[in-house]
């Protein structure tokens, strides 16, 4: 025997196609019907009917299940749907060539009512074909809460094509926790491979939220060949239903189920446990018209708890009547049952009627939420079930006097939500003509007690656009304070979000396990009510009272309630209290922008050591630096990279996009930092994931953080105050700048090679830069001059630079110089005639002692023949005085300075001369003793 069904062929040319039956397993098969003509191509049936193939009609559905004509619908997940697959990609290869493999476990899985996807960093597609007869859609609902997995729609040919689509159709926008949003896309005729991807970016510790998805409905086929039977809690009564109904409150129903039957609204029925304290939960009532209130306690419902058995709890009594908490600051009690909020221009502090504000001054607008009596009117608070699309709002958050909580939910991982909507902010009066980057600001006070895994998330949605999580909390949490700073004026939606476990449940084990926040403030709500009083600037003119802004960068000076500007390199921290001290002075080395916003390096550094000035000019380095190291691996294989943007100086900010959840925002937004995960400051970092070997068709930025927006003290030490579960002191990045002629102005960025990841500790991140920007300017130390030989009468005169030249910019090499000198020719002949001179000198010297000596030889010969002659005494006092001779011959020369040659020869004719005289003294006179003194004979 053969068992087979009927299939269409193909639609040919002309419009028509046959009817041929298949074997539903593969092999020999006889006696099969011969193939008949088929219906035409054009023809399809309508809502609640199927095409019997046998007789080739349209046939009602049968009650207990529906069709939708055009239509195939997929809303029951016990398993995977027929036509549906799961395939992962692998990864490329780890740096070790053994990580292909990891992936095979990884796929979307059934769990009843949706499909839920993989947790880990593979990429798994669910993938469905169906082929179209005419323009149809695809539409489902998911949950993609968690921007750590990439989540995509896409869809492709029957040639592996894939199809023109917008960013906003293919990207999937972040959902709010616990909630399910609705996806839909035009589909072509012909045939359609849909894919739903899904993928991690970088998987951490923490455990990430997987994609949802169900009630896949698709439009367009001509006929669908079978109906569909209504899952379990529905039913269709009647035959040819479109759709089925859910059952009625205490009813249920089985599978393909035309009624339902009475119980608790469920599937099947179970055994109802007996009640315990996990099955109540309490809140307080209203405050009545003598401002008293009481706890009163409630069953969870749906109620499926049995009192009155063993061991059963029963609903505690209410509590005892007691006084109202006061009202919130901004609010006020005029003996009536209700807080109302104070008329505008006058504040409270919720214990005092409503004030006027004094002179001078102007009431404060915002929310200040610090006793929790009733739910304030901007607030909602409801629960959402991960399977189901909501559960009870009263399980949501309960107030408690002085804190509101968590509440019970229908089960341990029902998402709890709080949500808090501020249609705008509003500066005051005397601020609202500052260009600063503060609106306004939230903050909050709480904790989080737990047993299980569970996690607060404190979200945001800006413009209705899409929710990013802020900040989340696992596990428990001491009593502390949270702030987020609104950056920008828009309308925004706060909302906390707590589930008590992450694991699938249908039970209530944690109840116990809760958040309690005791406290919410956001200043600056353009709906807000005042609980104060801020000082104003008034006008100029006298004797006005009227409150006027302040330009950008003025604070008001209380004595004199006029707009007084910043001092020069200070920036004004609008949040403050009005008074000098709102302007908070910039570190060294930096200085302020003209409206006093904040504080940036001025590009320019000195630096004195012993009695050498150097000096700096860092804008030749440019506006932004950049840096991608890696690759590194994650444990599954994927290829990341760590991509770094630093600007230095100068007022233009790095800034590091996440594309993640950004792709549907336009291009030009992008560009300029607009997206809802754009981080703008001094240095930030993002993580790059390429497309290669993800199977995703782009490159991934993600997990921008910033590491600077703050200058400290020390000069190119930055750092950013925003405290991190491992930083509580914040991050701080160190700049080193290192001087390298071999470089360009631009020049390299690194980090140390111990620490790839540009820090050791998560907390402390360093850099090199390398360029020729960064060395010294150029003085007059740093070059030196070379003498040229003297040609022709001339000499050159170069400047050049001392090597290595280690400096850039500052003075020039001054230009050649030519300046006349004497050759080498000139003093030759000078050398020459100076010779001649001296060699003339010595021979008239010598001709001139030769001569003397020859006087004295002959005054010596009369003085011996002269002595064998009588002769008269001569006088005492004076002798051996030879007539003709002149006393200043016969003085002696002194010479105070070192001889020169002339000198010591006139030296040598002297000590002859004096010999000479010497001789004719001693034998004059016998009688006398005589001497040779001022070279004249004395007798002593």
């Amino acid at each position: 025997h053969c068992y087979y069904y009927y299939e269409y062929t193909e639609c040919d040319s002309t419009g028509s196609r046959w009817r041929v039956a298949i074997p539903q397993k593969t092999g020999a098969c006889t006696g099969l019907p011969d193939p008949v003509r088929g219906t035409e191509c054009t023809f399809s049936c309508e809502a609640g009917e199927f095409l019997e193939m046998s007789a080739q009609e349209c046939t009602q559905c049968a009650a207990g299940s529906y069709s939708l004509g055009s239509g195939i619908r997929f809303d029951q997940w016990d398993s995977m749907p027929a036509g549906f697959s799961s395939l992962a990609t692998s990864l490329e290869n780890g740096p070790r060539g053994d990580d292909r493999l990891t992936c095979n476990s990884s796929s979307w899985v059934p769990q009843g009512n949706y499909l839920e996807s993989n947790r880990d960093e593979c990429t798994v597609s669910l993938i469905y074909a169906v082929h179209l007869k005419k323009q149809g859609s695809v539409s489902f609902d998911y949950q993609y809460p968690d921007n750590n997995l990439l989540f995509e729609f896409f869809i492709q040919n029957d040639q592996c094509q894939e199809m023109d689509q917008s960013t906003d159709t293919k990207w999937l926008k972040l959902t709010n926790h616990g909630e399910w949003a609705t996806h839909t896309v035009n589909l072509k005729s012909g045939t359609n491979i849909l894919y739903w991807r899904t993928g991690g970016v970088l998987m951490g510790t923490k455990v990430v939220k997987p994609v949802l998805l169900k009630n896949v409905q698709i439009e367009g086929v001509a006929y669908t060949s079978e109906c569909f039977p209504c899952k379990p809690g529905m039913f269709s009564r009647v035959p040819g239903s479109s759709m089925c109904e859910p059952c009625p409150r205490d009813t249920y129903s089985g599978h393909g189920a035309s009624s339902c039957t009475p119980s608790e609204g469920s599937a099947a029925c179970k055994d109802r446990p007996p009640c315990s304290k996990k099955d109540y939960f309490q809140f307080h009532t209203a405050c009545d018209h003598e401002g008293k209130t009481q706890v009163i306690y409630r069953w969870i419902e749906p109620k499926i708890c049995l009192e009155g058995v063993t061991g059963a709890e029963t609903l505690p009594p209410s509590g005892e009547r007691e006084p109202c908490p006061p009202c919130n600051p901004g609010f006020y009690n005029n003996d009536t049952a209700t807080c109302s909020p104070c008329p505008p221009g006058t504040y409270s502090d919720g214990m005092k009627p409503c004030k006027q504000c004094p002179a001078s001054t102007e009431p404060t607008l915002g929310y200040e939420y610090k006793w929790w009596n009733i739910l304030p009117s901007n607030m909602k608070t409801s629960c959402f079930n991960v399977g189901n699309s909501k559960c009870d709002s009263m399980n949501g958050w309960e107030v408690a006097g002085d804190h509101i909580q968590s509440g019970t939910g229908s089960s341990d991982n029902d998402y709890l939500i709080l949500n808090i909507h501020v249609p705008g902010f509003k500066l005051p009066t005397s601020m609202s003509s500052h260009s600063g980057t503060e609106f306004g600001r939230i903050t909050f006070e709480f904790e989080t007690v737990c047993t299980a895994d569970c996690e607060l998330y404190f979200m945001m949605d800006v413009n209705r656009k899409s929710t990013t999580v802020v900040e989340s909390w696992e596990r428990s949490k001491t009593r502390q304070t949270y702030t987020h700073i609104m950056t920008k004026n828009a309308s925004v939606s706060y909302t906390w979000a707590f589930q008590r476990t992450n694991q699938p449940s249908d039970i209530r084990r944690y109840v116990n396990d809760v958040a309690r926040i005791y406290s919410i403030s956001v200043s600056n709500a353009v709906d807000g009510v005042s609980s104060g009083c801020r000082a104003c600037a008034l006008s100029t003119q006298p004797s006005s009272s009227t409150c006027v802004p302040c330009p950008p960068g003025h604070y008001i000076e209380t004595r004199t309630s006029q707009c007084t500007e910043c001092p020069p390199n200070t920036y004004l921290v609008s949040h403050t209290t009005p008074g000098p001290d709102a302007c908070k002075p910039c570190g060294p080395g930096s200085k302020s922008d003209k409206d006093h916003t904040r504080c940036y390096s001025d590009c320019h550094f000195t630096h004195t050591e012993g009695n050498t000035t150097l000096t700096f000019d860092f804008s030749l380095l440019g506006s932004v630096g950049s840096l991608m190291n890696g690759p590194s691996f994650t444990s599954k294989g994927t290829k990341y990279f760590h991509h770094f943007n630093i600007s230095l100086c100068g007022e233009q900010l790095a800034v590091c996009r996440d594309n993640v959840t950004d792709l549907s925002i336009a291009d030009s937004q992008r560009e300029k930092g607009e997206g809802a995960n754009a981080v703008k400051t001094f240095i930030c970092q993002s993580t790059i994931i390429p497309a290669s070997g993800r199977g995703f068709h782009t490159a991934l930025s993600s997990q921008s953080i910033n590491l600077a927006d703050t200058f400290s003290p020390a000069y190119l030490s930055i750092r950013s105050l925003e405290a991190t579960s491992s930083c509580e002191s914040g991050r701080s990045a160190v700049v080193t700048l290192r001087c390298n002629p071999e470089k360009s102005t631009k020049g390299e960025l690194s980090v140390p090679s111990q620490c790839p990841a540009g820090t050791c500790d998560g907390c402390t991140f360093h850099f090199l830069w390398e360029s020729s920007g960064a060395c010294p300017t150029c003085t007059e130390r740093d070059y030196h001059r070379i003498e040229g030989a003297c040609k022709g009468g001339h000499q050159d005169l170069l400047y050049v630079w001392t090597e290595p030249k280690l400096c850039m910019g500052g003075v020039t090499l001054p230009e050649k110089k030519t300046l006349p000198c004497e050759g080498m020719e000139f003093w030759i002949r000078l050398g020459a005639g100076l010779g001649a001179f001296t060699a003339v000198m010595l021979v008239s010297l010598t001709c001139y002692f030769w001569k003397k000596n020859k006087r004295l030889e002959y005054k010596y010969s009369r003085l011996v023949m002269s002595a064998n002659k009588e002769c008269e005494m001569p006088g005492a006092d004076s002798c051996a005085v030879m007539e003709g001779e002149n006393e200043g011959d016969m003085e002696d020369e002194v010479v105070y300075t070192k001889p020169s040659l002339l000198g010591k020869l006139k030296a040598i004719a002297s000590k002859v001369r004096d010999a000479v005289l010497f001789d004719s003294c001693s034998w004059k006179i016998p009688l006398c003793s005589f001497k040779l003194f001022q070279n004249k004979c004395v007798c002593f």
